[in-house]
């Protein structure tokens, strides 16, 4: 018997070695309390998590036998029992015991065919023997029929008299009538009895008899043996029971149940497969399962692999392909999730297969919905800006493969503002929606039209050569030109400005093909509005210089006239809960007409002309303010800025950011903490250090942003007294994929944990990347799975509002 323990505060279960060896798993293999209760058989899953619930709630244990999946496949019977520890009046911990029973209840459900073979002739002794003389009328036990009886050999009383005195009352006439039918010839002597002992227990007693006869037939005396039946009358008592505590658990609960003899015939159905098959369990035994359960691939409507076919082919735990569909009886369909296990004896031999199968239609329709949602923007049903980043790292990577050869369009609307000006906001995204309508008349349906944000939108032509993306782009400059927006008597023309790139072998990355498109897009603009600017490899050096002190006038100009604004993304703890929000600061610019400038635009150009730390100070002071402004500052406990590296070097911004955190006050402080990239920090060493630890000394944290990207990210931790460390986002998004990128985002976890800081993981986009870092140890992670970026006042709209 093993023993296991999880810590409720922490989520960590600890396992002895005989329970690691239950389970198949190497001892010391870390694991939690899902993935404990993962090892159950599906039906089983959902008993152990309500009695894990109902213990934490009540303080009631549990002790239960239930099946149970090894590593290996292997089903096993498993006994578990587990009772919860308080302190203070809170759960902190359960504890309990685990124990393979696999063998014992086989045996259990053997025992009873087990006594009807016994022989009188068992070398056990624990059977009693007594002889009955018809001639004189005189009854002889053994030493063991005393027992069985509860009294001792030296009772003044003879055996009958023990006999019909201890028998019971309600039992001594039908057993004098069964010994005196089998005495007579008719029937043989087998019989049940209960005996009161002189305790008052009631004991179970069975007894078999042969009569012996002369040559004439005349009974002369009768052998028997009697056996105390006690322990196996309760033990079938309590196996009753406990079937019929299955049945009742079989019949109630949520899942579908099909179960089938060895060669795949139905031999049961609980009642939810009965109403999502439309077969009655009495009409579906015996026949095929594949007539019962009909299923069939979503989206191509092809018959489905039989999982039961499978099971028995494999001989062990399947399940069912993505997107399998249940046709019932009556045509109705399901989306399902099933899995098919086998059911041995003993000996390995297969029994038959059960099939347990839920109803996952509402979770595959919400699943798509948020899918849609998550990749669409909802105003046009466009597909959105990270989606079509997404589709244009794809198309990149495909031109690099096979030297195809693809065009990006950017295409700005011209006018637009003045339409939301002058009708207000309502009419805007009636505009937007007729925009988008007529572009998608113009470009193929095999193309990514998306709309980026605002009135920016933006298309992938894939395998579209220059000259024909010239065509499609001129197309919609005319379609736009002839087009008339209409609002309550008032027409206005919109124009586009298309800046078009090829996009093919001489990028290096997606964003230096957006950054040329949005180049070529103002170039468009500056010629006049309405008409494509194509981006030349000319143009490269001229207009990127051109172009980066344009932005340096606006980003001055932005600075002087406050046109800046706080977006913030969520920073989530993966295994300890923490009290108030955690979320990263980012920059936004607002454009002349308050659009949103994205930080990729302007903050190249403020780092080349040395503005950063002009946009740094403005960050810093307005952050503050923000979080001054809360109702409560218990519902925030990490806000963090971003500092560049002008703003390490530069000990002017040192002594402003410690003037201004002086001023906020030790509280604000303790709220704030300062992200520092690995490339600034290894840059001004020296500055980056005196300045961290002035700024600790005021209360407030520090991070180091980007970690690992640098050569030399382990040397300079001694160095340098951070609170945390952010792990580069360009070894988490492959951290499924690439064993290298796991390996590393490992050694920087467990660096982290001897150095005493807690780390931060970048880029997680997907749910399997998150069980990972959870898996491996990372404290926080930040990424669109969990949080899209948005503006720092919406951080508290899920809930109550805290801003004044």
């Amino acid at each position: 018997m093993g023993g296991w323990e999880v810590d409720l505060t922490t989520n960590k279960i600890t396992w002895s070695d005989q329970t690691y060896r239950i389970h198949g798993v190497p001892v010391g293999q870390e694991q939690t309390l899902e993935s404990a209760i993962a090892f159950y058989a599906p039906g089983a899953r959902p008993i152990i998590q309500a009695a894990v619930s109902n213990a934490i709630e009540t303080g009631a244990g549990w002790d239960m036998e239930l099946p149970f999946n090894r590593m290996n496949g292997e089903s096993i019977w498993v006994r578990v029992v587990g009772n919860v520890d308080f302190e203070n009046g809170d759960p902190v911990r359960i504890v309990g015991a685990f124990q393979d029973v696999t063998f014992a209840r086989a045996q259990r459900l053997q025992l009873e065919d087990a006594i009807d073979r016994f022989s009188l002739a068992t070398e056990s002794g624990q059977i009693g023997i007594w002889e009955y003389n018809l001639i004189d009328q005189t009854l002889i036990w053994d030493p063991l029929m005393y027992q069985i009886y509860g009294v001792t050999n030296s009772s003044p009383l003879e055996p009958y008299q023990l006999w019909a005195q201890q028998i019971h009352p309600d039992d001594l006439q039908n057993t004098e009538l069964a010994l005196s039918q089998a005495i007579q010839g008719g029937t043989p002597f087998d019989f049940e009895f209960r005996l009161i002992w002189p305790d008052a227990s009631v004991r179970h007693v069975r007894a078999t008899a042969r009569i012996q006869r002369d040559e004439s037939g005349t009974p002369l005396k009768v052998v028997g043996a009697n056996w105390d039946i006690t322990k196996l009358r309760r033990l079938t008592a309590q196996l009753a029971e406990q079937h019929e505590l299955l049945q009742v658990t079989l019949q109630s609960i949520g899942d579908a149940v099909i179960t089938t003899d060895s060669k795949g015939a139905v031999s049961w159905l609980n009642p939810v497969a009965e109403r999502m098959t439309g077969w009655l369990s009495s009409e579906a035994i015996g026949r095929p399962l594949t007539q019962i359960f009909n299923i069939v691939n979503e989206d191509t409507r092809k018959p489905t692999e039989n999982p039961v076919a499978t099971c028995m082919s494999q001989g062990k735990i399947v399940g069912l392909a993505n997107h399998t569909v249940l046709i019932s009886r009556d045509g109705e369909e399901f989306g399902i999730e099933d899995s098919a296990a086998p059911i041995l004896n003993k000996s390995g031999e297969l029994l038959g297969v059960v099939l347990v199968f839920h109803d996952v239609t509402e979770q595959r329709r919400l699943s798509g919905e948020m899918s849609f949602r998550a990749t669409h923007d909802s105003l046009t049903g466009l597909v959105n800006r990270a989606e079509f980043e997404a589709r244009l790292r794809k198309t990149l990577n495909s031109a690099h493969e096979d030297r195809s050869e693809h065009a990006l369009m950017y295409i700005d609307l011209d006018q637009f503002k003045l339409v939301n000006d002058a009708c207000g906001h309502s009419a805007g995204d009636q505009l937007l929606q007729q925009i988008s309508k007529l572009l998608l008349e113009t470009v193929r349906a095999r193309d990514t039209l998306a709309r980026l944000g605002g009135d920016e939108f933006a298309v992938i032509l894939e395998h579209c050569s220059t000259e024909q993306a010239q065509r499609v782009a001129q197309q919609i400059c005319d379609r736009m030109d002839d087009y008339r927006f209409v609002h309550d008597g008032k027409r206005f023309r919109i124009g586009a400005s298309i800046g078009l790139v090829s996009v093919d072998l001489r990028w290096k990355n997606a964003a230096a093909i957006l950054q040329a498109a949005d180049t070529s897009c103002y170039a468009a603009k500056e010629a006049g509005r309405n008409r494509v600017h194509a981006w030349f490899d000319t143009d490269l050096a001229m207009r990127a210089r051109h172009g980066e002190m344009q932005w340096a006038a606006r980003i001055e100009q932005a600075i002087d006239e406050n046109r800046f604004v706080l977006f913030a993304q969520k920073i989530v703890p993966l295994n300890d809960k923490e009290k108030g929000m955690h979320a990263e600061v980012l920059i936004r610019m607002l454009d002349e007409d308050r659009s949103i400038v994205p930080p990729g635009a302007f903050l190249p150009a403020a780092e080349r002309f040395h503005l950063a730390s002009r946009i740094d100070r403005w960050v810093l002071q307005h952050t503050l303010e923000w979080i001054k402004n809360l109702n409560d500052l218990q519902l925030v406990n990490t806000i963090s800025v971003n500092l560049s590296g002008q703003s390490i070097g530069d000990r002017a911004f040192h002594a402003h950011a410690i003037e201004t955190l002086r001023a906020a006050g030790h509280l604000i402080c303790t709220k704030l903490c300062f992200e520092i990239t690995e490339t600034a920090a290894i840059t001004n060493m020296a500055d980056a250090t005196i300045f961290i630890e002035q700024v600790r000394a005021l209360g407030v944290k520090t991070a180091l942003d980007d970690f690992g990207a640098g050569a030399s990210s382990f040397g300079y931790l001694k160095s340098l007294s951070v609170d945390f460390l952010k792990i580069d986002g360009q070894f988490v998004k492959d951290i499924i994929d690439d064993p290298m990128d796991d390996v590393a985002v490992k050694c920087f976890a467990e660096v982290a944990k001897v150095v005493g800081v807690k780390t931060v993981a970048e880029f997680v986009d997907k749910p399997e990347v998150l069980s990972r870092l959870r898996d491996i140890g990372i404290d926080y992670a930040q990424g669109f799975l969990l949080h899209k970026p948005a503006p720092i006042d919406d951080l508290f709209l899920i809930g109550e509002r805290v801003l004044n």
